[in-house]
C-alpha cells in the first residue's frame, strides 16, 4: 500500500510536471560538453526551495538521472562526452558512429542507461532499508567514525594525486566551522557578520565550484575558432540490436550493472570511474577484446549500463548514512537539509515516505528517459550546434539568481562569487573540487559527533577502539587511503619496465 500511494504521489499532475521538466532539462544539461550533472542540479537547486519537496526533488531527481544518460549522446557524436560519466562511452561510441552506426549507437545509450537505472532503483530498494535500520545501532562515536571514513573513500579516489584531495578536503573541513560552535554557540570566523552564524550557506557555494567555475574554465580553455564535426545521425539504418547480439552482450551488461551499483555506493567514486573499470573488465572477459575501442557492441552497452547503474548505489550511501556516494548526492544533501530533513537512518523512520516517493520517481525518470530518448534520437545534431557563449551566459545568470534568491543575501552572491573563482583555480591547477563540498558537509556531523563522544567518555578514545563497527569502519578507511597510492606505484613500476619510479 505504501508503494502504491508513492507511485500515485508522482503522477499528480504538479509533481509528474517538475519530473518531466527535470528530464528534459537534464536532456539538455547533458547533451552538451561540459554542462554536467553536477553542474545542472547545483543551479537548478535554489529553484527547487521554491516548490514542494516532492516536486522539487522530482526536477532534482530528473536532471540527474536524464543528464547522465545524454552525456553519452556528445560522446557518440562528436567524440566528447558530455558529462564525466561518459568517457568511456567514447571509446567504442564515436567508432561505431564513424561506421555509419550513430543512430544504433545513440539507442543503446538510451536503452541500456535506463537498465542501468532501473537495476540501481532495484537495489535501491533491496538495500537501503537494512542498512538503515543497522545504522539506527549507531552512537555518537559511530557517526563520527562514519563522517571520517566519508571524508577519507573521497580523497581517496581525488584523481591521480590523493595529496591533493586531501588538502583540498582539509580546507573543506576549514570552512564548515565557520559560524556558531556546534556545541557550545561560540562565534567562529564570522568577521563580525550576523548572516554567517548559521555558517557559509552550501548551496552558493556550490553553485560557485561547479557553476561559476565550471564556466569559467570553458572561458579560459575553449578554442572559438574550433568547429566541432558532428555526425550525421540520417546516415545510420540500423536502430536497434537483433536478439542474438543481445543475448552474446547480457551476461557483460548484468556483471558492470553490480559491479557499478557497488562502486556508487563507495562515498566518491562516481560514475566515470565505476565506467572506465566495467570497460576494462568487460574487454579481459570478451572473446572478442580486439573490437573494443574499435565500435564494440559490448563495449559501448556496458560503458552505458555502468553510468546510471552507479546513481542507485550512491543514493543508497546517501539516504542510510547520509554521506553522498558522488558529487551530485552531496548536493542532493544540502538540499534535504534545506527541506528540514537530514539524511541517515532516522529518515528511514520519520520520512519514510518522502523516502518511498524518491525512490519511485527515479523509476519513473528512467521509463520518460527511455521515451523521451528513443524518439528523439535524431534531433541531437541540432543541440550540440547552440552556441557555447549563449550558454555561458544563461548559465551565469541562473547562479547569480539562485545564489541570491535563497537567502537574499548579498554574502550569499560574494560567496558564490569567491566560490567560483576557487573553482577556476582548483581546475587550473587540476585540484579535485569534491572534497571541498564533502568536507564543508560532513564537518559539522564529524566534529558535533566526535565532541559529544568525548564529552561521554570524559575525553576517553578507547572507545573507537572497542566497539566493532568503529573498528571496521577506520579499518576500511585506513586502507582507502593507503591503497590508492601503493596501486599507482605498482602501475607506475610496470609502466617503467619493472623500474620504480
Amino acid at each position: 500500500m505504501d508503494w502504491l500511494q508513492a507511485f500515485e504521489g508522482i503522477f499528480q499532475p504538479q509533481v509528474f510536471l517538475y519530473l518531466l521538466v527535470g528530464v528534459l532539462s537534464g536532456a539538455l544539461i547533458g547533451t552538451l560538453p561540459g554542462l554536467t550533472a553536477t553542474m545542472g542540479v547545483a543551479v537548478l537547486t535554489p529553484i527547487s526551495f521554491w516548490l514542494e519537496p516532492a516536486c522539487g526533488f522530482a526536477m532534482l531527481i530528473g536532471v540527474y538521472n536524464s543528464a547522465i544518460w545524454s552525456g553519452g549522446i556528445s560522446a557518440i557524436l562528436i567524440n566528447t562526452p558530455g558529462t564525466p560519466a561518459s568517457m568511456a562511452s567514447t571509446f567504442d561510441g564515436y567508432a561505431l558512429s564513424q561506421k555509419g552506426l550513430a543512430l544504433l549507437a545513440l539507442n543503446i545509450n538510451t536503452v541500456f542507461s535506463v537498465v542501468g537505472g532501473l537495476f540501481s532503483s532495484l537495489c535501491l530498494i533491496f538495500f537501503a532499508f537494512p542498512l538503515a535500520e543497522f545504522a539506527l545501532r549507531f552512537g555518537p562515536a559511530e557517526y563520527a567514525v562514519v563522517a571520517f571514513f566519508g571524508l577519507t573513500m573521497m580523497v581517496s579516489v581525488s584523481g591521480s594525486s590523493p595529496v591533493k584531495g586531501l588538502l583540498v578536503g582539509f580546507l573543506g573541513l576549514l570552512f564548515s566551522t565557520v559560524g556558531l560552535d556546534t556545541i557550545h554557540a561560540f562565534k567562529r570566523y564570522t568577521l563580525g557578520s550576523a548572516q554567517l552564524l548559521d555558517g557559509l550557506s552550501f548551496v552558493p557555494v556550490m553553485i560557485g565550484l561547479f557553476g561559476v567555475g565550471e564556466i569559467l574554465y570553458q572561458i579560459y580553455t575553449t578554442d572559438h575558432t574550433f568547429e566541432q564535426n558532428i555526425t550525421d545521425v540520417s546516415r545510420s539504418k540500423k536502430f536497434f540490436l537483433n536478439f542474438k547480439e543481445l543475448k552474446r552482450i547480457f551476461p557483460f551488461n548484468l556483471f558492470s550493472a553490480v559491479i557499478s551499483v557497488i562502486i556508487g555506493a563507495i562515498p566518491g567514486a562516481g560514475g566515470d570511474i565505476a565506467s572506465i573499470i566495467s570497460w576494462g573488465q568487460s574487454k579481459r572477459m570478451s572473446k572478442h577484446p580486439e573490437e573494443y575501442g574499435k565500435g564494440s557492441l559490448e563495449g559501448l552497452s556496458v560503458s552505458c549500463v555502468s553510468n546510471n547503474a552507479v546513481i542507485g548505489g550512491a543514493m543508497t550511501t546517501m539516504l542510510s548514512l547520509g554521506i553522498p556516494g558522488d558529487a551530485v548526492t552531496a548536493i542532493l544533501i544540502g538540499s534535504l537539509m534545506m527541506y528540514g530533513m537530514n539524511p541517515g537512518p532516522r529518515m528511514f523512520v520519520e520520512n519514510k515516505p518522502f523516502i518511498l516517493t524518491l525512490i519511485a520517481q527515479l523509476i519513473v525518470a528512467n521509463i520518460l528517459i527511455l521515451i523521451f530518448g528513443l524518439t528523439t534520437s535524431r534531433i541531437y545534431p541540432r543541440i550540440l550546434r547552440i552556441k557555447k557563449q549563449t550558454l555561458w551566459v544563461v548559465v551565469i545568470m541562473c547562479c547569480i539568481l539562485g545564489s541570491y534568491a535563497i537567502n537574499n543575501s548579498y554574502v550569499d552572491l560574494i560567496a558564490m562569487a569567491v566560490a567560483g573563482i576557487f573553482g577556476f583555480v582548483l581546475r587550473k591547477m587540476h585540484f579535485p573540487q569534491g572534497p571541498l563540498v564533502l568536507g564543508m558537509l560532513l564537518g559539522k556531523l564529524l566534529e558535533a559527533n566526535l565532541r559529544r563522544t568525548l564529552a561521554v567518555t570524559m575525553g576517553d578514545y578507547s572507545i573507537f577502539f572497542t566497539s566493532m563497527i568503529c573498528i571496521v569502519l577506520l579499518t576500511i578507511s585506513a586502507l582507502s587511503l593507503a591503497v590508492p597510492p601503493v596501486i599507482q606505484h605498482i602501475k607506475a613500476k610496470k609502466k617503467n619496465g619493472g623500474i620504480a619510479p
